[in-house]
């Protein structure tokens, strides 16, 4: 059986970062306890899909999560349990601003049987978090880890951007070993792109030359070697043991239910070897306003896109994933893509192998390359 996940979409924030294109809205706590029991009534309406199987991992992300009152929260879990069938040793992630901590908060959430923190702290120097938009400080980031420990957490991501407006190469380094004094489980590290339909992409900054760039990547991957963090996806560090089970669950082609204001999922119907793809309304307001099948779309992936959706996903882990799960994913033969294969490992972007789909360093770089041929 494909494993499956649960993503929870919390659309609302503070302020909206400019180079965020995720769906986010000014908060609006009005909807807050009607937005809950919405989350309730889709999954009742995903259920006949998957009905019997169990969710491996639950990942709650935004807009900012962690504005989420622990009571509301705590009534929509238990009646998440009454109706889905938890693996018991579920991952469940939540996804948290340091400029919203609360002590009173993080602990019930814990309770409430929430395991994974992801707090994006994005930079430890004060005039880049301004530059980019966000509402903590460098000292609120590092309370909030400290308040996340003291709750019980003990498996927590930090994300960290690099590549900022005139950011130096020293400057993102020294933002990276900040981060690793904390020793997180976790790190997430990724340059800051312009988005389109966000304010960085109408009024660009102005970042450092793609150089400087490229040299903060190379030397940060090192720095993270060192200090034992497995680079098990393109942006993704871990300690070992601790990769993102739901991250991980994407990019292996699994199957994820999605919940909440223009949540996506891809769910696989095993009695007719199909796959669907869902998306909800997304307007927080509208979704909460239409019915359950009014704000659900759900269509069928093409045998056509398969490809692409799958290398999508795959190419970016670093182990790569076995050649099987192409034909036991898709239901398609390992004969539609096996020219793809066999000729990107020829020019050395796959390692050879027909156990295993694996891109090579090279290939790292060029996953772009790659699937421009599915396009």
């Amino acid at each position: 059986m494909i494993p499956l996940s649960l993503y929870i979409h919390f659309p609302w924030c503070i302020q909206k970062c400019p180079y965020c294109d995720f769906n986010s809205h000014k908060n609006n706590e009005a909807l807050y306890a009607p937005y809950m029991k919405t989350l309730i009534d889709d999954i009742t309406e995903i259920l006949p899909y998957i009905w019997g199987r169990k969710i491996h991992s639950i990942f709650i992300g935004g807009g900012t999560p962690s504005l989420m009152p622990p009571e509301l929260l705590d009534q929509f879990f238990s009646q998440l349990r009454t109706l889905l069938n938890f693996n018991p040793n579920i991952e469940i992630t939540m996804e948290a601003n340091p400029g919203t901590v609360d002590s009173s908060y993080f602990k019930a959430y814990r309770e409430i049987g929430i395991n994974r923190l992801s707090i994006g702290v994005q930079s430890l120097n004060d005039l880049q978090l301004e530059k980019i938009g966000r509402i903590h400080s460098s000292e609120e980031a590092l309370k909030a880890f400290e308040i996340a420990r003291s709750a019980g957490f003990t498996n927590i991501n930090c994300d960290l951007m690099f590549g900022l407006p005139l950011q130096t190469i020293d400057g993102a380094l020294s933002d990276l070993k900040g981060i690793l004094a904390l020793k997180p489980e976790h790190i997430s590290h990724y340059q800051l792109t312009l988005e389109p339909n966000t304010y960085f992409h109408r009024y660009e900054p102005e970042l450092p030359l793609e150089e400087s760039i490229e040299e903060m990547q190379l030397q940060s991957h090192q720095i993270l070697a060192e200090h034992g963090y497995q680079h098990y996806e393109v942006s993704a560090f871990a300690q070992k043991d601790r990769e993102s089970q739901h991250n991980r669950n994407y990019w292996e082609f699994g199957d994820y239910v999605g919940i909440g204001a223009g949540a996506h999922g891809k769910i696989t119907m095993m009695n007719n070897q199909t796959i669907l793809r869902t998306q909800m309304e997304k307007h927080p307001r509208t979704y909460v306003e239409k019915s359950a099948k009014e704000r659900l779309t759900m269509a069928e992936i093409g045998g056509g896109d398969l490809p692409f959706e799958f290398f999508l996903n795959t190419l970016r882990l670093k182990s790569g994933v076995p050649s099987a799960y192409w034909q036991e994913r898709t239901f398609l033969p390992f004969e539609k893509i096996a020219p793809f294969v066999i000729k990107n490992q020829n020019s050395g972007l796959l390692i050879p192998s027909q156990e295993w789909i694996t891109p090579t360093e090279k290939g790292h770089l060029f996953v772009n390359t790659m699937l421009e041929e599915f396009i």
